[in-house]
């Protein structure tokens, strides 16, 4: 049964320096993501042995909730500002399997 709306995203940084600047923009973003109700997990991870990769994983309610975070404007100022820093992104749209998973909200009592 599918129930969350999720994605991978593999971005992967020009140099040293863009990906110092990445980070900054996430930092400004984040917050603005944290308040989004629909959002339920925004995770951020750099590979080991990879300083220019980074790879979010995102989890959203549903598809009206990601495009709900897409609309956003601290989202639109993230997806804009952050082209001149990379080198490739790489993207997989996922359909969560809900009871196969496990994260918050789907502890059995």
């Amino acid at each position: 049964m599918a129930s969350g709306y999720a994605l991978l995203v593999r971005f992967t940084l020009r140099d040293t320096s863009a990906a110092l600047q990445f980070d900054d923009l996430v930092a400004q973003t984040i917050d603005g993501v944290r308040a989004e109700a629909g959002t339920l997990v925004y995770a951020v991870h750099t590979p080991v042995e990879e300083p220019l990769v980074r790879v979010f994983y995102e989890l959203y309610a549903d598809r009206a909730a990601f495009q709900a975070h897409e609309g956003q404007a601290h989202t639109r100022h993230f997806l804009a500002a952050r082209e001149p820093l990379l080198s490739n992104v790489e993207v997989t749209f996922l359909d969560e399997l809900k009871g196969l998973s496990k994260r918050p909200g789907t502890e059995q009592s």
